[in-house]
């Protein structure tokens, strides 16, 4: 018998029909425990809908008297618009302004607001300042190259110069400590207030990484020094993973990879260029994320000294695996798209 007076019944879908066919099977003398055997609701809820109808006679829940809404509907979207407008107002700036359209709110229950659609407090991505040129520049670049497969990538050599300090190469470190362990000598950074700093030219390709060079203690690429990094660490590095294959290298528009006699030496030793690049692109250039890579790597290492940080470089750059070089330039077809998805900005690498 239960089961002819359950059927019809499973096929609920609302709310109050459930509280209905629970109040059903109560009047129809089923106990509490036949009921929860249908599995028609949790034992918790089917109680609570016993003890409502009794009380009120009524399967209508009564109203939860919560607190009344400090805003309309209206006032919210006027919050999210004004947040929107200037994406770095504090909490405390949006209550201030909220207020002046007739809402008294605190600056918790803004948070609460904005959290509600989606806005949440985050650190702002570091990127380079694009001007109109930049921009310009870096959808020519991506519309000559956008029909470029992983394979065509495959034949770039990418290079760049990244400058390494001792005590914090990545500049940033993050510890778990107990309260009060905040300046404990395991959960604090060393700096001092002029570190050495080395700057380390590299380059890789889906072969894998090429030859590193690393500059004089505190000295600047200049375009002799980068004549000479070329001779030395660029041609052997193409000899050795391209031979007599045809490849292309990439260097960006800094004045000592612009020079004249670069350029000239360049040509001489038939070296075709990937470009003309755009400025202030890192976003486009895979070895940005191979040096974030690299930089950590050195960090854990933890040296002490300018002799043991050298020694780290080259020991963490060779132990980049060709797995990873490879999956690095293959994002660049995801690249190109994505800087003309969004015309010319910053994209997310």
């Amino acid at each position: 018998m239960l089961e002819i007076i359950v059927l019809p019944l499973l096929t609920m879908v609302t709310c109050k029909e459930t509280r209905a066919a629970i109040i059903a099977l109560h009047k129809n003398g089923f106990t509490g425990k036949d009921i929860v055997a249908t599995k028609i609701a949790p034992k918790s809820i089917f109680y609570r809908f016993i003890k409502n109808f009794k009380e009120r006679g009524s399967i209508l829940v009564k109203k939860a008297s919560g607190r009344p809404r400090k805003s309309s509907k209206r006032q919210d979207r006027l919050l999210k618009r004004i947040q929107l407008r200037d994406r770095s107002a504090t909490s405390a700036e949006l209550a201030q302004e909220w207020q002046q359209a007739g809402v008294s709110a605190s600056a918790r229950t803004v948070r609460r607001k904005l959290l509600e659609d989606g806005l949440v407090s985050r650190r702002a991505a570091k990127k380079p300042l694009l001007s109109k040129k930049n921009i310009r520049d870096r959808l020519i670049f991506c519309r000559k190259y956008s029909e470029w497969t992983a394979e065509d990538w495959g034949k770039v050599i990418f290079s760049h110069e990244a400058p390494f300090r001792l005590f914090g190469a990545s500049g940033k470190r993050l510890v778990r400590r107990r309260k009060g362990e905040r300046y404990h000598q395991s959960c604090v950074m060393p700096t001092v207030k002029h570190p050495d700093t080395f700057h380390v030219w590299g380059c890789f390709s889906s072969k894998g990484v090429g030859s590193l060079t690393i500059l004089p203690k505190n000295t600047a690429m200049n375009k002799e020094w980068y004549q000479n990094t070329l001779q030395q660490q660029l041609l052997p590095t193409i000899q050795q993973q391209f031979g007599e294959e045809q490849c292309i290298f990439q260097h960006d528009g800094a004045p000592c990879h612009k020079a004249k006699m670069i350029t000239k030496w360049l040509g001489d030793q038939n070296v075709g260029i990937l470009g003309p690049w755009p400025g202030n692109s890192p976003d486009l250039n895979p070895i940005e994320n191979l040096w974030s890579i690299l930089k950590r790597r050195v960090d854990k290492q933890k040296p002490t000294n300018s002799d043991k940080l050298q020694e780290v470089i080259m020991k963490e750059w060779v132990a980049i695996c060709q797995d990873l070089a490879q999956k690095l330039l293959e994002s660049m077809p995801s690249r190109i798209a994505e800087v003309l998805k969004k015309k010319g900005q910053h994209c997310k690498y």
